[in-house]
């Protein structure tokens, strides 16, 4: 039994390493992992951007609400 398991593991092994062998001698997918990262990593620098100008925009906007809230008067008063 223990011998049978010793084989399992290092064909495992053996096939696992030949696996990894094969995927790095591949150029052509590795490629397609470059162009992937970095396009996502594009597209977080455009939203991190976009945020950042959108945030302080959102900002002035939020204080003039805020602020011009206190000079609303209501028309009818409760109680």
């Amino acid at each position: 039994m223990l011998n049978k398991l010793n084989q399992l593991s290092v064909a495992a092994y053996v096939k696992t390493s030949a696996f990894f062998r094969g995927l790095k001698s591949d150029e052509r997918g590795l490629s397609g992992v470059v162009v992937a990262v970095l396009l996502i990593l594009v597209a977080v620098l455009a939203i991190v951007m976009l945020w950042g100008s959108l945030s302080e925009w959102l900002g002035e906007l939020w204080d003039k609400i805020t602020g011009s809230g206190n000079t609303i008067s209501g028309g009818s008063s409760f109680g």
